[in-house]
C-alpha cells in the first residue's frame, strides 16, 4: 500500500469512527447514513484509491475539474454527486456524469437540468439545496433558495422529465439567525424534509454536515454527510 492510499486509509478509519459514534450517540443504526467523500481539489488518483478502499459516493463543486475526473475514472463503481453552485451553461456537461445534483436552487435550473438529462436520455437525482441565511423565498450566500420556496421547487423538480425529487441539502450558515448553531440548522432542514415528504414520500435524502460538524448533522437525523478535509486533508492553497 502506498504513503498516500495508507494515509486515506487511515483517515477514513477515523471518519467511519466519528459517524459511528454519532450514530451510536442519536440511536440511530449506522447503515442509515452515507458518506459522501468531496474529492474537489484533489487528482483522479486519490478518487481511483478511495474507490479500492470501498468508498462509493463521491462529490465535486467544480464542473471544470470533476469532467475530466469522472472520465477518467468512468470504470469505477462510484455515484458522482454535483454540490456546487451550477450556473445552466454547464448543466450539459454536468449531466454527462452526475448522478445527483444537490445544488438545485432554482427554477431556471430545474428547466436546463430537464432538458439535458432527457437529451441524454438520463435520469438524475436532484436535491433541492436549502439556504438557511436567505431572505424568505431568496437565495443565500453561497447558494440555495429561502425556506419560503423550498415546496414550490420540490414539486417543480419532481414533475419535471428525466429528474427525480430525493431530498434537501444544505450547508450551515455562516451569517443569519442559524450562525454558529449547526445542530438547530440542521434540525431546520428535517422540519422542512418531513413537510416536503408528505407530498414527496420517497424524497427521503438530507445531506446536511460535513468534516467539522458531521456530528451535529446525524444526531438531527442527516442521511448524508459530506466530509472532504477529514479524509482527503487540507486542501492545497488552503493551508
Amino acid at each position: 500500500m502506498t504513503d498516500r492510499k495508507a494515509q486515506l486509509a487511515a483517515n477514513l478509519a477515523k471518519v467511519e469512527e466519528r459517524i459511528t459514534a454519532a450514530c451510536t450517540a442519536a440511536g440511530r443504526k449506522r447503515e442509515e447514513v452515507t458518506l459522501i467523500v468531496v474529492t474537489k481539489t484533489y487528482p483522479a488518483s486519490d478518487v481511483r484509491m478511495l474507490s479500492e478502499l470501498g468508498v462509493r459516493h463521491v462529490a465535486e463543486n467544480r464542473d471544470q475539474d470533476a469532467a475530466p475526473k469522472s472520465a477518467e475514472c468512468s470504470d469505477l463503481p462510484l455515484l458522482w454527486h454535483f454540490v456546487g453552485q451550477l450556473q445552466t451553461n454547464k448543466v450539459r456537461s454536468v449531466v454527462g456524469y452526475a448522478d445527483f445534483v444537490q445544488s438545485v436552487d432554482r427554477a431556471r435550473l430545474v428547466t436546463a437540468l430537464s432538458k439535458e438529462a432527457v437529451r441524454a436520455e438520463r435520469e438524475v437525482g436532484c436535491l433541492v439545496q436549502v439556504a438557511l441565511d436567505a431572505e424568505e423565498g431568496g437565495r443565500g450566500e453561497r447558494g440555495g433558495v429561502g425556506v419560503g420556496g423550498v415546496e414550490e421547487l420540490a414539486d417543480l423538480v419532481a414533475g419535471s422529465p428525466g429528474l427525480r425529487f430525493d431530498g434537501l441539502m444544505t450547508v450551515a450558515p455562516l451569517t443569519g439567525a442559524y450562525a454558529g448553531r449547526q445542530q438547530e440548522a440542521f434540525g431546520r432542514l428535517m422540519d422542512l424534509s418531513t413537510a416536503v415528504r408528505r407530498a414527496h414520500p420517497a424524497a427521503n435524502m438530507v445531506s446536511a454536515g460535513m468534516s467539522s460538524d458531521l456530528e451535529q448533522a446525524v444526531a438531527a437525523g442527516a442521511t448524508h454527510v459530506r466530509v472532504g478535509t477529514a479524509v482527503l486533508g487540507v486542501r492545497p492553497g488552503l493551508r
